[in-house]
């Protein structure tokens, strides 16, 4: 039996293609373990899939100074080490990075144990950690073409995005059911991502009451941002993070609001879900998430509202534009080739079997 260490971590983004490959590995015979960080989202998410987990220390790679870069550099330094060890007791024949800054350690581990490396790069231009790791990887997967031409020596191959089986399983009755919603408004979700988004989450719950006068709203706003005084208010439903009953919601949904981290919005593809993107801005981003919103504008899948423009007002004209143009939307989705990367990554992987 042939074994492939999994990797990424430190959002949902960094796990979740991962997750989507597991029972097509599982399937076709392979053993399958999972190096991550010790405390991160990678490791609750992984072991509820039954994949032995284990974690490396990891320090956050940034591209600005920091007095915390100087303890990091301990950390990754570490972690490569404790890699390198633990990739020799493992002996796996592939390594599969979805990036983030615990693969970084993993891919170097590898790389000192003569391991074959694939990545998978989720945004048009790569991050930092998939800038260090690519010189090391056989292949590094895409999920837009436009990336294609910033990976050097012919590595790059354009798949799409690994989407989560379980995505399609849903049930619109049931997520009705679960958020209490007994109405045939039509129904808004609003994701901001795994940590959540504030600001979005602040605008609209200023114009919350406007937005159920039309709509029913199920709003996922992340860890820690739960508002007890909106419990039970009628056509509203709150989450702080959803993980078995995400199908569902996503089956109910009729429109989607959110941030525009490229797995996300890969699952709207997907799931044929028009979508009113607001990327981070480039003051608190690297800029990943404007040229991912601007893709899929440009492509006709989504609509766009920068976040410097976001305003109580100028989110619900955007949401009336996207119900207006719902349907347009849908159409060209639908027309897409590239709504599941999970074949395209299999036949890469299948290579090294």
């Amino acid at each position: 039996m042939k074994t492939i260490i999994l990797t990424g971590g430190g959002t949902a983004g960094h796990v979740t293609p991962n997750i989507a490959l597991i029972p097509y590995l599982k399937a076709e015979g392979w053993d399958i373990k999972y190096i991550g960080s010790e405390n991160g989202i990678e490791r609750s998410l992984i072991e509820k899939e039954g994949i032995p987990y284990f974690s490396v220390s990891s320090g956050k790679l940034r591209r600005y100074f920091s007095k915390e870069n100087f303890k990091d550099v301990f950390k990754v330094t570490k972690g490569i080490k404790e890699a390198k060890d633990l990739i020799s007791k493992l002996k796996p024949d592939l390594v599969f990075s979805k990036g983030g800054f615990v693969a970084v350690p993993v891919i170097l581990g590898a790389k000192a144990n003569k391991v074959p490396v694939i990545c998978h790069e989720s945004d048009i231009t790569p991050g930092l950690a998939n800038k260090i790791a690519m010189p090391f990887a056989k292949t590094v997967c895409t999920t837009f073409p436009e990336t294609v031409k910033y990976i050097k020596k012919g590595k790059g191959i354009n798949t799409g995005t690994p989407i989560r089986d379980m995505l399609f399983t849903g049930s619109k009755e049931q997520g009705m059911e679960i958020c209490g919603f007994k109405n045939n408004k039509p129904t808004l979700l609003m994701m901001g991502g795994s940590l959540g988004s504030v600001k979005i989450n602040t605008v609209l719950r200023n114009d919350l009451d406007k937005i159920l006068e039309k709509y029913n709203l199920i709003h996922i706003c992340g860890k820690g941002n739960f508002d007890i005084s909106l419990m039970g208010k009628e056509g509203y439903a709150q989450f702080e993070f959803l993980s078995d009953d995400l199908p569902h919601i996503f089956a109910a949904a009729d429109m989607v609001i959110s941030r525009a981290g490229s797995n996300s919005i890969s699952e709207f593809l997907a799931l044929k879900k028009p979508a009113l993107l607001i990327p981070l801005s480039a003051n608190a981003s690297r800029g990943d998430q404007i040229l991912n919103a601007e893709s899929f504008k440009k492509q006709g899948f989504s609509l766009v509202l920068k976040e410097e423009d976001m305003t109580e007002e100028t989110l619900l004209s955007s949401i009336e534009k996207l119900y207006a143009k719902k349907d347009t939307l849908i159409k060209n989705m639908s027309k897409s080739h590239l709504s599941n990367g999970v074949e395209e990554v299999m036949k890469i992987i299948r290579q090294y079997k």
